[in-house]
């Protein structure tokens, strides 16, 4: 999808899609930033329809507290797509954290040395009117609805920091990064956690969507798990449809807390895999 809404400020990069689907630039220098005057009316329009549809679903309990603490911290509205030097200045007093902006998806190894370095991706675009119910490639509703006020969140910041470490000590082991691309999954994208003993969504994947919110929290047919580190390892997932089973955990600093256990878990598999060579 082309994106009209990002300026270039290092004229000498080139941006072009390799044969794993994702864009070719170099992040060491300024990159990317938001052109916010090129949005057009309709852009702010489905930002608002989605912004509107959604809220609805949260605010009456679905979501974590947190999250909604950040989206007032952050200044989100529904009238006005959020300005990223905006939200940056708030969420670097909140957390340290910053938007980075990326055209689309990036290598495994710049996205987790971006996340090390308390960086997180967001692409700039956003889906088309008639893209509202379906889009394969996440757009900035979903990187930045979905995930940005709860980087707001501390204990969450230094997961997805400390997983990034992780990450890129096996950089070059696709199995391994297959692992942790489970544990990012079922916690960041599509996690659940209980607060005062009712259930409600944490990951963006959830809270980007009225329709899996509903499902995640309501359905009979998803196991809905305690967070457990053995078992999300050994979990597939799906991409292109709802989740079958969630992990959900009794708060923040659990999750914070499991980064030992996850480390220790993923050597013990590396050195088996050494082991068997």
């Amino acid at each position: 999808m082309q994106n009209t809404n990002i300026m270039n400020t290092e004229a000498k990069i080139a941006y072009q899609k390799n044969d794993n689907g994702y864009y070719i630039y170099d992040i060491s220098g300024a990159g990317l930033k938001q052109n916010y005057n090129d949005y057009s009316a309709d852009d702010h329009q489905v930002w608002q329809t989605l912004y509107e549809k959604q809220i609805k679903n949260l605010v009456n309990g679905a979501v974590t507290e947190d999250y909604l603490k950040g989206l007032e911290l952050l200044g989100f509205d529904s009238k006005k797509i959020p300005n990223f030097d905006e939200v940056n200045e708030l969420l670097i007093k909140a957390s340290g954290w910053n938007i980075y902006v990326v055209l689309g998806l990036i290598p495994t190894k710049e996205f987790f040395e971006l996340m090390k370095n308390k960086k997180f991706c967001a692409t700039t675009w956003l889906r088309r009117k008639d893209q509202m119910d379906y889009l394969e490639e996440p757009d900035m509703f979903h990187d930045v609805f979905g995930h940005v006020p709860l980087l707001s969140n501390k204990s969450l910041c230094n997961f997805i920091q400390g997983l990034s470490n992780i990450a890129l000590k096996y950089i070059d082991n696709q199995d391994i990064i297959d692992l942790i691309g489970r544990v990012y999954w079922f916690t960041i994208e599509f996690g659940l956690i209980k607060e005062n003993n009712i259930l409600k969504i944490y990951g963006a994947g959830i809270i980007s969507s009225a329709g899996e919110t509903d499902y995640s929290l309501n359905s009979p047919i998803p196991e809905r798990l305690p967070y457990n580190v053995e078992k999300m390892l050994d979990s597939s997932f799906f991409k292109d449809n709802y989740q079958t089973k969630y992990f959900v955990l009794d708060s923040f600093e659990q999750l914070e807390n499991s980064l030992p256990e996850i480390e220790e878990r993923i050597d013990k598999i590396h050195q088996n895999m050494v082991a068997e060579v």
